[in-house]
């Protein structure tokens, strides 16, 4: 989509940290944190969020979260645990609309919502 920040980030049109990325998935930090560790998960197409999810990229969801835990394990966070948080449409949270995943850690989360 031309408008979607997501987008550019993948198209390298904004710089952006990037701490993974394969064929189908990007991950890089969050510019505002809520955590020492906070990354967002996204596939590289183009999907505004998972209710929109056609048939045949169910694996989009299988390789986000295989990039979790991979991103976990390489940042240290995934032995204490860690946060895997989807927002979806705007009365969920959702602001930007290409499907993606925050990836938190780094804290004590306890039982609170972000």
């Amino acid at each position: 989509m031309d408008n979607c920040i997501f987008c550019k980030i993948i198209n390298k049109e904004i710089p952006s940290t990037v701490v993974y990325e394969d064929d189908r998935v990007l991950a890089f930090k969050d510019i505002q944190p809520v955590a020492p560790v906070h990354v967002l998960i996204v596939p590289k197409k183009h999907i505004p969020s998972v209710k929109d999810i056609q048939p045949g990229e169910e694996g989009y969801l299988v390789d986000i979260h295989k990039a979790a835990v991979k991103i976990a394990q390489e940042l240290g966070i995934a032995e204490n645990g860690f946060r895997l948080i989807n927002n979806c449409g705007k009365g969920g949270g959702q602001t930007v609309f290409h499907l993606h995943y925050h990836l938190i850690g780094g804290a004590e989360l306890g039982a609170k919502l972000i």
